[in-house]
């Protein structure tokens, strides 16, 4: 890509975003938020993690999102039978009696991990690893995956029978966590008359898989103001209770707070939403945005908290103040 400068290349992103989105509102109505926030994490080249009851077009929005971005899309459905060996790939001994490895779904650039939680800790692990190093080992041999590599995880969180929660140290490989609720009474009506009246909406690819590595190169380029990272270290502080900077709430109703890679997060998610907004540079009020879903996963209640109904997003709220 020929820019004359970053702040040319900036521009560009903005428009690029636009285009992006204009696309991926002919299939999927009113989630505005949610969107953005899946494309923040895709070029501060993060994970996401969706979590939502059935039937709000999760999967929908990931395949058009992948259609959209022109990338090589593949939908794991987990499920407690789900063997690590079923998304890395397994080795077959071919005609000449030689080993050979058969690539699993995971090789792809856009993962829709289906129902993360209904699968057991060593099929998790095999994702969760992936996700970290953006590579896979099996029978000691180390494959880089192809980039961009993005997962996008499903979890519902009303149906728990039989489920593996993800343990903590695994939900932070997440950037976001994503809440998906139900579409407005206006956006329905909408969606219902789209999608029984038989007509096909065909999408535009807007972007390649070069142009995003391009953009995510970007970001990390965007400089910062130092009193911008102060708060965003200051804000992942105050969530650790019983250390020196905590809140006093965080005290009160926490067990467990947000670690370093909540701060590295806020600043690379803060530098995206700063960029996609037409800002060269991101400001406190960046930080407070990509807030919500950087840290309502790395925040843990205590039982004060669960028997006085204080919710995690009334904690990150005051934390905000």
């Amino acid at each position: 890509m020929d820019f004359k400068n970053d702040v040319e290349a900036v521009d560009s992103l903005r428009k690029a975003y636009e285009n992006l989105n204009n696309e991926i509102q002919k299939i999927i109505i009113g989630q505005d938020k949610i969107v953005k926030e899946v494309i923040i994490s895709l070029f501060s080249n993060g994970h996401c993690l969706l979590v939502g009851v059935p039937g709000l077009a999760k999967t929908l929005l990931v395949n058009t999102i992948s259609q959209v971005l022109g990338l090589q899309y593949k939908r794991i459905q987990f499920t407690p039978d789900l063997m690590p060996s079923d998304i890395i790939g397994t080795e077959i001994l071919d005609e000449n009696r030689h080993f050979k490895f058969i690539k699993g779904p995971l090789f792809a650039n856009f993962i829709l991990a289906d129902e993360i939680n209904r699968t057991p800790p060593k099929t998790q692990a095999a994702l969760l690893e992936a996700m970290q190093e953006r590579a896979i080992t099996t029978a000691g041999i180390n494959y880089i995956l192809e980039k961009p590599f993005f997962v996008l995880a499903t979890q519902n969180p009303i149906e728990q029978e039989g489920t593996y929660p993800l343990p903590e140290a695994q939900l932070d490989r997440f950037m976001f966590n994503i809440w998906v609720d139900y579409p407005s009474f206006n956006d329905e009506i909408t969606i219902v008359k789209n999608t029984t009246s038989g007509s096909v909406t065909d999408l535009k690819k807007v972007m390649t898989a070069e142009e995003i590595i391009y953009y995510q190169n970007l970001i990390r380029k965007v400089p910062v103001n130092d009193s911008v990272i102060e708060y965003a270290v200051s804000l992942a502080s105050k969530t650790r209770p019983s250390t020196k900077l905590a809140h006093k709430l965080a005290n009160e109703y926490l067990n467990w707070g947000a670690g370093p890679r909540a701060s590295q997060y806020l600043i690379i998610g803060a530098k995206t939403h700063a960029v996609l907004n037409g800002k060269y540079s991101p400001d406190i009020e960046d930080i407070k945005a990509v807030a919500h879903p950087i840290l309502r996963h790395r925040i843990i209640k205590n039982y004060k908290a669960e028997a006085e109904n204080i919710t995690v997003e009334n904690i990150i709220d005051e934390f905000l103040k």
